[in-house]
């Protein structure tokens, strides 16, 4: 792990970046490219990301607005195998899935926060988001529990020379843990994750707010025993369109 990539990750500002680049393509966003990229250019613990990121950013400011948006939705949200919600590569759409959601839910409030949108807790940018909030330790250790899936999508982008593999890839850098193979996720239904936790929302806001919080592990890996999914509500937001 580079030093100076690793020094980024310890102050959280790669997992930001991260976060904002693989999230919904919205016009704050696209505003807000110029700003990522001096802020990748000015900081040396940064500086070294930019190439890896550099494909992106140009997509991101160089295809309209509109194809951005339809390109976003074709890839990950109408392919389970690149679908940005953690958990689904893990347990399907199992009563496991269910319940490691509602302890990741806890997680983010034992830190004091809330997910300020209705997107379910394991889509990963509200996830990275997370990380960039944490001690470098607590993010290194959830990190190096979530790096299988993470590589395994990036690595799955890349095979259809997507510009959004780079981000993911990347973010194999900031751990020791070594990726290990993942299946492809099953065929998915979300109409019972989302009467759970709500429709998805996306943009460049912050997506965790300030709340009381309890202590709940978290689950990145297949439960043997697993209780049912209990319901939780989020603040309702507009989702993104389909």
């Amino acid at each position: 792990m580079s030093s100076q990539v690793s020094h980024a990750a310890g102050s959280g500002a790669i997992y930001r970046v991260v976060s904002a680049l693989m999230s919904y393509p919205q016009p704050e966003l696209i505003a807000a490219l110029p700003e990522i990229e001096q802020a990748l250019q000015g900081e040396a613990a940064l500086a070294e990301a930019l190439p890896a990121l550099q494909p992106l950013l140009h997509h991101l400011q160089s295809v309209p607005l509109l194809t951005l948006q339809e390109n976003y939705v074709d890839t990950f949200d109408r392919s389970a195998a690149l679908s940005l919600h953690l958990f689904e590569h893990i347990h399907g759409e199992s009563r496991d899935r269910g319940q490691a959601m509602v302890d990741l839910l806890e997680e983010y409030r034992s830190q004091g926060l809330e997910p300020a949108t209705s997107e379910l807790p394991d889509y990963m940018p509200l996830f990275l988001e997370f990380l960039s909030l944490l001690s470098q330790d607590r993010a290194a250790l959830l990190l190096g529990e979530a790096i299988h899936v993470l590589a395994a999508i990036g690595q799955r982008l890349q095979r259809r020379e997507s510009p959004y593999a780079a981000p993911l890839l990347l973010l194999t850098r900031l751990t020791e843990v070594v990726p290990r193979e993942q299946d492809d996720p099953p065929v998915r239904d979300m109409d019972e994750a989302m009467e759970v936790f709500g429709p998805g929302t996306d943009g460049v806001e912050p997506l965790l707010k300030p709340a009381p919080g309890g202590v709940q592990p978290l689950h990145f890996h297949p439960r043997q025993h697993a209780r049912p999914a209990a319901p939780s509500t989020t603040q309702s937001a507009p989702g993104r369109p389909a």
